[in-house]
């Protein structure tokens, strides 16, 4: 059974401002419990309808009926499981091959894509504005179905840690008016810069862009304006990595 101040507790780290406060996330399914856990995220509580699926200490974890999962769950759908986890103190950004920078990226759904991309594509270094959208957003942990656990995020000002990398490595933009991409020299380390959704990136940052670069349209009625960031940031990703 849960009580009150358990649901409480739950509930509240729906919003980033309590998810702060007490250091702590949600994370539901199996799948992503069950990363979280083998990368060491230290685990606070763990709500079940089955102990079976998870070899944890016992006064961690609480078994409920389905119905009582549900009322603690942020998904429209509840799965079998609901964890609790601490979060983690932020690492520094070691920045070796490509990192990986997003100027403003609200989508709770993007940034969750975004870093099983990275994970995918063995980006391991992460950089997000401070204005992007928490990673311990329950949605985007559920999008990135534990990918999180492999990949070093970091919420900083995107200028200062360009302005300190700025001698170092070379800066790639994606922009609609930039080279394109499959013409386009790629190294094998430098950083990529991923913009907002709606406005893409700031003219602030696009000062400290060496290189602009744009993934050219091949469809005849050239009436899409823009592709979706995650799936642009895809596209950049295998393009550097092929290259």
């Amino acid at each position: 059974m849960v009580s009150k101040n358990q649901k409480k507790l739950i509930k509240s780290l729906h919003q980033k401002k309590y998810r702060k406060q007490h250091h702590l996330f949600v994370a539901e399914g199996k799948k992503v419990i069950n990363e979280l856990l083998d990368a060491e995220f230290r685990l606070h509580s763990l709500y079940t309808v089955d102990d079976s699926f998870f070899k944890i200490d016992p006064k961690l974890q609480y078994v409920l009926k389905e119905d009582e999962l549900k009322q603690i769950s942020f998904l429209s759908t509840p799965q079998t499981a609901l964890a609790v986890f601490y979060i983690p103190e932020e690492q520094e950004i070691d920045p070796k091959g490509i990192t990986l920078v997003l100027d403003d990226v609200r989508d709770p759904g993007n940034l969750g894509t975004i870093i099983r991309l990275c994970d995918w594509f063995g980006i391991r270094e992460l950089v997000c504005s401070l204005q992007t959208v928490d990673c311990y957003n329950p949605k985007v942990i559920q999008a990135t179905m534990g990918s999180i656990s492999r990949v070093n995020v970091r919420y900083t000002s995107v200028l200062d840690f360009l302005k300190s990398k700025k001698s170092d490595l070379m800066t790639f933009g994606t922009f609609m008016d930039g080279d394109n991409l499959y013409k386009t020299d790629l190294p094998k380390d430098g950083i990529v810069v991923m913009g907002n959704e709606a406005n893409g990136i700031s003219p602030q940052v696009e000062a400290f862009v060496d290189k602009k670069i744009t993934i050219p349209q091949f469809g005849d009625g050239q009436k899409t304006e823009s592709l979706n960031v995650a799936t642009a940031t895809a596209i950049v990703l295998s393009e550097f990595k092929r290259s």
